[in-house]
């Protein structure tokens, strides 16, 4: 029984004569579990959660960062930030006045939803708010791990490449949103936009495409009324 929001917690499994992909079966199954009882206790509080995915040095938390700024006084937010190590993300989001839980995962190269859970129990849940998951740097394994976001938004620096929805299909074909970031360097790189959105869409018809620079705030208002349309504001 979780202490806090009076749900039953998903047992461990313990099975020594199970196969891998049993035990593979049974971790995804668990984590599932785990995700819907983070949706419903963000559905009950009326806080909606973005879960933020890319590879390290996309732009992430300096979009996060301009983000709350800009969202202060209209909507409560607040942050998870997850990293291998240190402080240093949650610092920033924190000297913005947004409460942040750092998450250091370790090893590990994504968040789970266990470590959400835990996670959104030391944060003011405010209704109409917004959560933002800064998900590890990595395009591969947080894509197979739902976390009870309503939400998944891909960020892609022009930095990368616009082939990477051809080498990483799994998180563009779920992601709701494709957030094309640091295109204030386009002149300087060999990023194709219009064929990286093509290739996004191929997996996924339905994603949606903002262009935007952190830095010199070109689409950010963009950005901002995709976020204010999922809180239906």
């Amino acid at each position: 029984m979780c202490d806090h929001c009076g749900c039953e917690q998903a047992e461990a499994v313990t099975d020594n004569s199970s196969k891998t992909e049993d035990l593979n079966h049974d971790l995804m199954q668990a984590n599932r579990t785990a995700a819907q009882h983070n949706r419903n206790m963000l559905e009950r509080a009326g806080v909606s959660a973005i879960n933020l995915i890319s590879s390290p040095g996309a732009g992430k938390t300096t979009l996060l960062v301009e983000t709350l700024k800009q969202l202060q006084g209209r909507f409560p937010t607040s942050v998870v930030e997850g990293d291998q190590h240190t402080e240093r993300d949650a610092n920033r989001i924190r000297a913005v006045g947004v409460p942040a839980v750092q998450i250091q995962t370790g090893s590990a190269c994504h968040l789970d939803a266990q470590m959400v859970h835990n996670a959104l129990h030391q944060l003011p849940l405010e209704d109409g708010g917004l959560l933002f998951i800064e998900n590890v740097g990595n395009l591969i394994c947080p894509a197979h791990f739902e976390l009870g976001e309503t939400a998944v938004v891909a960020l892609l620096s022009v930095t990368e490449g616009d082939d990477k929805p051809l080498k990483y299909p799994h998180i563009f074909h779920q992601a709701d949103l494709l957030v094309i970031t640091k295109t204030d360097l386009l002149p300087y790189v060999d990023f194709n936009v219009d064929g990286c959105v093509t290739y996004a869409r191929r997996l996924n018809p339905d994603i949606a495409v903002i262009q935007l620079s952190a830095k010199t705030g070109a689409g950010i208002e963009d950005w901002l009324n995709w976020l204010c349309q999922l809180q239906g504001d």
